[in-house]
């Protein structure tokens, strides 16, 4: 079911120890300021649930799996304390994802940009379909994927991160994604990456959960600092916004 708020929609479903979280909003699966809040918020309150050992990340329908940020709420930045707000909403989401004490999968079923590439990096392991291409635009509209350049570093090298960066421009493919490290499977279609997904979930709930949360601090191991850092991150990139050259950006995509 697609939602039609214009917050956007987050659902959790907890069955068998699996934490399922579905985000979605009618815009690509993109994020208002509202939704990454929320979404922030329940993965430190299922960091907390003792009966949750794995959590699932996935969003609703076919097509995009996120479309990054607001672009509405972006189009309304007048000041540099709006412009840190901003950008702060996936560095919250992302400093929840590794310190929330539980494993996280990745479903990513469609194209990525932006944040969303963020989020799928955030995550501890990601299925993905053979249509979930992803990009980082940033540098078309004059800002940087600041915020985010941690965690897709982490997961994927400082050479990707350049490649995506600096190919602002340009698509890459699920398997060019695979090989660099960001999907650890893909599949060419949804009901068998879903099978995958459901099948490697159980398989981890079988695991001693506290193996399972030893091991989620090993992955996330000197990232510490990054609360910190990811603050700096997004006011770096709430004082870009509000340059010229991406003011002059935004007006012309606007006035499409």
């Amino acid at each position: 079911m697609t939602t039609i708020r214009p917050n956007g929609s987050l659902y959790t479903n907890i069955q068998n120890n699996i934490a399922t979280i579905e985000f979605g909003h009618p815009a690509g699966n993109s994020f208002p300021g509202e939704l990454l809040d929320r979404l922030t918020r329940k993965l430190y309150e299922l960091g907390e649930d003792e009966s949750v050992f794995v959590v699932i990340l996935k969003s609703e329908g076919e097509r995009a799996f996120c479309a990054g940020a607001s672009f509405d709420e972006l189009l309304k930045i007048q000041n540099l304390e709006e412009g840190k707000t901003f950008f702060s909403g996936f560095a919250n989401v992302i400093n929840a994802m590794r310190s929330c004490g539980k494993l996280i999968i990745g479903r990513v079923q469609g194209k990525a940009v932006g944040g969303g590439v963020g989020l799928a990096s955030a995550c501890d392991y990601v299925f993905a379909t053979d249509h979930a291409s992803i990009k980082l635009s940033e540098f078309t509209i004059g800002i940087g994927p600041f915020v985010i350049a941690p965690a897709v570093e982490r997961k994927m090298g400082k050479a990707a991160l350049a490649e995506l960066t600096l190919g602002a421009d340009e698509w890459q493919n699920a398997y060019w994604a695979k090989e660099k490290g960001l999907f650890a499977k893909v599949f060419e279609s949804i009901s068998e990456m879903d099978k995958a997904v459901d099948s490697f979930a159980s398989k981890l709930t079988s695991y001693n959960p506290e193996a399972l949360a030893a091991m989620k601090k090993v992955l996330w191991q000197d990232t510490d600092h990054w609360n910190e850092l990811l603050s700096d991150r997004a006011a770096l990139s709430g004082k870009l916004v509000l340059s010229d050259f991406t003011k002059t950006a935004l007006a012309k995509i606007k006035s499409k």
